[in-house]
């Protein structure tokens, strides 16, 4: 059964970065489609970035340009990139691998 593990939130000012990762133990991990969602306080959750298994990229319109989701399948690892940040983007973050494996959450907050 895998487990995904996500690190990488906090507390980043409006216009800074933050790096998430999200490391997954067991599975076939180079085989799977990866993706990072959100879930704000009130709303429901959603889907930031997906990347394949080939390495194609899918982005949340209200992120492109600004994120960028990359994976290191020799690390069992996906990562998101998050550039210009702005406080709509505080969210819990969550890691996914379809359909059903979700990681534990780790918390973006965007503020001054």
């Amino acid at each position: 059964q895998v487990q995904l593990v996500e690190s990488g939130g906090g507390l980043v000012q409006p216009g800074g970065s933050l790096t998430l990762s999200c490391v997954a133990n067991g599975g076939l991990f180079s085989r799977s489609t990866m993706a990072w969602y959100r879930q704000a306080p009130g709303k429901q959750r959603e889907l930031v970035a997906s990347i394949t298994r080939l390495f194609g990229t899918n982005y949340a319109d209200s992120v492109k340009g600004r994120f960028t989701i990359s994976r290191n399948n020799a690390e069992k690892t996906v990562y998101l990139r998050m550039n210009s940040l702005k406080p709509e983007d505080t969210a819990v973050y969550y890691c996914n691998q379809p359909p059903g494996t979700w990681g534990q959450g780790t918390q973006v907050t965007v503020s001054s």
